[in-house]
Parts: C-alpha cells; sequence; structure tokens
C-alpha cells in the first residue's frame, strides 16, 4: 500500500468494532463526533469490522479523501483493545504490521498465520 505521509500526520485506531457498510462521510462523521478530531486533517483513521479481516483508512488529502479498504483472506487483524469510542495513536511503522497482520505493540505474528507468508 502506497499512503503519501510527510511525516506529519497522526494515525488513529478507533477502537472497537465499525460497520463496514460506512463510506466516507460516515467514517468523517464518526471522526468528528465521537473522537472530536478533524477529518480533514492529513491524519489517517483506521477503523476495522467484527470479524476483524476487513480494515478501512479514511485519509484527507489535498482537496478530497482517500478511502483505503483492506481484507484478509487468511487471520485476522491484531485490532488493539479499548473501549468502544476512543482511538488510539500508532506511528507508520505500527501500520505497517498492523496491516500485515502482526500486533502493534511487538511486530508479533498471530498464531494462526504462517510467519513464512508474512515475510
Amino acid at each position: 500500500m502506497k499512503i503519501n505521509l510527510n511525516g506529519k500526520q497522526r494515525i488513529f485506531i478507533a477502537h472497537g468494532e465499525t460497520d463496514m457498510r460506512l463510506s466516507i462521510d460516515g467514517l468523517a462523521a464518526l471522526v468528528q463526533e465521537y473522537f472530536q478530531l478533524d477529518p480533514f486533517s492529513s491524519d489517517l483513521f483506521l477503523f476495522c469490522n467484527r470479524g476483524r479481516d476487513k480494515v478501512k483508512i479514511l485519509h484527507w488529502e489535498h482537496n478530497g479523501f482517500w478511502l483505503y479498504y483492506r481484507r484478509l483472506e487468511n487471520g485476522r487483524f491484531q485490532w488493539p483493545e479499548g473501549l468502544e469510542g476512543e482511538t488510539m495513536d500508532i506511528d507508520i511503522r505500527q501500520l505497517r504490521w498492523l496491516l500485515e497482520g502482526l500486533t502493534v505493540e511487538e511486530g508479533k505474528v498471530h498464531p494462526k498465520i504462517d510467519a513464512k507468508k508474512v515475510v
């Protein structure tokens, strides 16, 4: 995945599950209303479904939104635990780990994923 980052963006994970039927407008409303953050900043906002196999990333760039979508065919995303409606900051390295199916804490492989396939 290629996301244009200049190092000034923050990356926020939405704790809990998100309805993946939500599109850009619905996710932007969540960012603004529930998290009290600005969806029009250049920050990245990550959302995951109940099954932990789908992630959406909302990102504002210049004059429009990007909506990135990733679905795992095997395994699950290691979504950090937290209270519903709260966010967590991560860095770009942790984002890469998360999108590969690893934990954000230490980049550990989930037991259901073959480590040889991740590398």
